[in-house]
């Protein structure tokens, strides 16, 4: 995909260096989507995949880079948005990758953290696994550039909905995505995750794809 026209967010009243939002992960720009996706995410991918260079290593290694868009200052990747279409979401790794990068024993154990995440797509459904942007660059509006990506992906992939799954520790991107469309479905407890993996509650919220979103994500 060619990429969108570059954007100008605002960070702080003043005007940022010009960000440019595309589809996929760039080519040698894996190691920086896996370095924002630890840093947002790390706490909870902690217990699977540490200590962090392995994770993050083990992240950069199995991305699928057409399941992502990537917004991008200066060609370095200031932010990331994941989603799964289909049963491949942007991080991967198989079974045997895990037990490869970790050991049998441990493995396993890792395996079974890895599991707690996993989120099946409904037909006519994409799944987000998250935004996530450097901390240099939040407050500009990236995040509202991925997220009109993302539902332009949707829409042209015939998507009725968006999906996503958002921790109580984390207002900052659940008033995100209300801004958004996203709307609250229901919030299932979970305190026996919170010592392990840092959240006690997870809210799924869902946003219907419109006939806007096909023109509104910029890339043609």
């Amino acid at each position: 995909m060619e990429p969108e026209e570059p954007h100008g967010p605002t960070t702080g009243g003043r005007r940022s260096r010009a960000v440019t939002c595309r589809r996929g992960v760039p080519e040698g720009g894996e190691k920086e989507v896996a370095a924002l996706y630890w840093e947002a995410f790390g706490r909870k991918l902690g217990p699977a995949l540490d200590p962090p260079d392995a994770g993050r290593a083990f992240i950069a290694a199995h991305l699928h880079h057409d399941r992502g868009v990537t917004a991008l200052v200066d060609g370095a990747v200031v932010g990331v948005a994941g989603y799964q279409l289909g049963r491949r979401a942007l991080t991967g790794g198989k079974v045997r990758d895990v037990l490869s990068a970790y050991g049998l024993l441990r493995g396993l154990r890792r395996l079974a953290v890895l599991a707690l995440f996993e989120r099946t797509p409904e037909k006519g459904e994409l799944v987000m696994d998250g935004i996530a942007v450097d901390a240099s660059h939040r407050g500009g509006g990236i995040g509202s550039l991925l997220l009109r990506q993302v539902a332009a992906v949707a829409a042209e992939n015939g998507c009725r909905r968006i999906r996503l799954d958002v921790i109580d520790t984390n207002p900052r991107a659940r008033a995100l995505y209300e801004r958004h469309g996203f709307v609250a479905r229901h919030t299932e407890q979970t305190p026996y995750l919170r010592r392990l993996l840092g959240f006690g509650a997870v809210t799924t919220m869902y946003r219907p794809v419109t006939d806007a979103d096909r023109t509104d994500g910029g890339v043609r």
